[in-house]
């Protein structure tokens, strides 16, 4: 019996002992696990403040309650543009693009460049033409980008098709013999109508009519560096009407007969040909025969009241009808330079060296490493395509008497 009163005695005690142990651990300040990002595991987490989107001692702006309550959104407000940060007078000039709605993002990308590394100091405005309407999409698109104020016009269908003096069967059978022998373009008709109307016509454009000076701007081009000044106003004043950036040579089976109505040309308007003009850079036996230079004018600064004048409408007009921008592959590049280089005096065109170009597929970096520098440029000055063999820039700094600029001797 007495050991029976014992062992009950001690259950009694471990009974004790074990609720007095448990009452300990469930009472004491022993922290409980908690989830990452602070709640308990079993539990639903605080909500914890997010932080201010303003740095500290910059207040948010009015009616903001300076903190950020839609997740991923940033502080970068769209504010717009920033305003022109170029002091001094603004030029009568536009920047003018050939372009269909397909082209947005293409042309977009051009914008960009443009505005980063120039337009986004001066404002200027910006004129678009197409041969169809442009869509709204495009039209808000490029309006975004463009500092300046957007223009957009549509091509006059008599700009943009057969004149009534070319021989369409004639010209059909052209671009199927360009096609066999895989002339670049050779078979394209929308080219030929593109060529023509860079050639004779963007210029009239009652757009265009408002301005004094342009700068044209092709989809997907690329501009390397800063432009620190502003061009157009270089232009007027030192005397300049045309520019490039890249000179080459044009394909020979493109233009078999254009020298021939250059030379009608020459013989029927001689008073419209200028005295001291570039004639050197055209020819190398004083005109008797072409060599086939040309600036390639997807990049040109220009003066609108030159291509507008009576020396070159009479040009245009007589090229135009000798038929070769259908009867051949005419281009707007050649038609341009030898224009630029018969009516206008050789100081009157100017080579601009530190605007750093791309179009595919040639580049132009700027000659000079303190200059590429200055100017935080990115391209590659092995890149540069001047002083290669096939470019014809040596041959206008030779004309000119201008000394090549140092290092240029490494790019050959």
């Amino acid at each position: 019996m007495a050991s029976g009163s014992t062992r009950y005695i001690r259950y009694i005690l471990f009974a004790c002992f074990s609720l007095a142990a448990l009452y300990f651990l469930t009472s004491s300040s022993i922290p409980t696990p908690q989830l990452p990002g602070g709640g308990n595991w079993g539990s639903t987490p605080a909500a914890k403040p997010l932080p201010s989107a303003f740095p500290p001692g910059i207040p948010p702006p009015i009616g903001s309650s300076g903190t950020d309550t839609q997740a991923g959104k940033s502080p970068n407000n769209a504010g717009g543009l920033p305003p022109a940060t170029a002091p001094g007078e603004r030029m009568n000039a536009t920047f003018v693009t050939l372009a269909r709605n397909s082209d947005i993002w293409e042309i977009a990308k051009s914008i960009r460049q443009v505005e980063d590394r120039f337009n986004r100091k001066y404002n200027y405005d910006w004129v678009f033409l197409n041969d169809k309407p442009f869509d709204d999409e495009f039209k808000k698109l490029t309006t975004s980008l463009v500092s300046g104020k957007t223009h957009y016009g549509e091509i006059p269908k008599e700009h943009w098709s057969f004149p009534d003096f070319i021989d369409q069967e004639k010209a059909k059978a052209v671009r199927e013999d360009m096609a066999q022998r895989k002339i670049i373009y050779g078979d394209s008709i929308s080219y030929r109508h593109m060529c023509r109307y860079e050639s004779g016509f963007f210029f009239r454009h009652p757009l265009m009519n408002q301005f004094e000076w342009y700068w044209r701007v092709e989809p997907s081009i690329e501009l390397y560096c800063d432009v620190n000044y502003d061009t157009f106003k270089y232009m007027r004043d030192n005397g300049k009407k045309y520019s490039f950036v890249l000179s080459l040579y044009e394909y020979v089976e493109t233009i078999p007969t254009l020298w021939d109505s250059v030379k009608n040309f020459t013989k029927k308007y001689p008073e419209h040909i200028a005295q001291g003009n570039s004639m050197g850079f055209l020819s190398d036996d004083d005109g008797k025969t072409y060599n086939h230079c040309h600036f390639w004018s997807n990049f040109e600064i220009g003066n609108l009241d030159w291509l507008r004048s009576k020396a070159y409408i009479d040009y245009f007009e007589s090229l135009d009808h000798d038929g070769g921008f259908f009867y051949e592959r005419w281009g707007d590049a050649p038609v341009h330079s030898i224009a630029a280089a018969l009516t206008l005096k050789k100081e009157e065109i100017h080579f601009f060296n530190d605007i750093a170009y791309y179009h595919v597929p040639f580049t132009h970096c700027p000659t000079g490493e303190q200059t590429r520098l200055d100017l935080k440029c990115h391209c590659n000055p092995k890149d540069n395509f001047d002083w290669k063999g096939y470019s014809c820039t040596t041959r206008y700094f030779d004309i000119n008497g201008i000394t090549k600029p140092e290092g240029y001797e490494k790019e050959q």
